[in-house]
């Protein structure tokens, strides 16, 4: 399955190189040699280097700066890396929100980015803070909500 991690945002200088913003936390996915997916051509990572919170990016092939310009907006993906302790952003849309005692609070219908946690919105409006995310499996999500959350 692939996965969205980043897409280009702009180009920087005259020899290729682009301003990547990363969606994820792995930042392997920079690394040189990484194959990433575009809804064009894939695209092969020759180097990367941090920038401002984002990453300054030369793909293979991609040497001046109109080729840097054509890749613009390009959404990034890679498959998804093998860790059975994750839960991904596309696992948790659609999935059911429990408590642990059983409480149902509704579905997930997006995951909204937020510096400190991202957080689940659910169909209700409420926001649960994916720190009380516990787990995620066969379309039910579990959370441990301090008292008050749904108040």
């Amino acid at each position: 399955m692939l996965l969205e991690v980043g897409h280009v945002v702009r180009p920087h200088g005259l020899r290729g190189e682009v301003v990547v913003e990363l969606v994820t936390d792995i930042t392997d996915r920079l690394a040189p040699g990484s194959l990433l997916q575009t809804d064009g051509r894939p695209l092969t990572v020759a180097s990367a280097r941090p920038y401002q919170g984002r990453y300054l990016v030369t793909f293979e092939g991609v040497g001046d700066r109109s080729s840097a310009e054509a890749l613009v907006g390009t959404v990034l993906r890679a498959h998804s890396v093998d860790d059975p302790d994750a839960v991904w952003v596309h696992e948790l849309i659609g999935s059911v929100v429990r408590e642990t005692d059983g409480t149902e609070r509704g579905r997930v219908v997006s995951v909204q980015a937020n510096p400190a946690h991202d957080q689940l919105v659910l169909d209700s409006g409420a926001l649960v803070p994916s720190v009380f995310v516990l787990s995620c499996a066969d379309g039910v999500t579990v959370i441990d909500p301090p008292d008050g959350l749904f108040d």
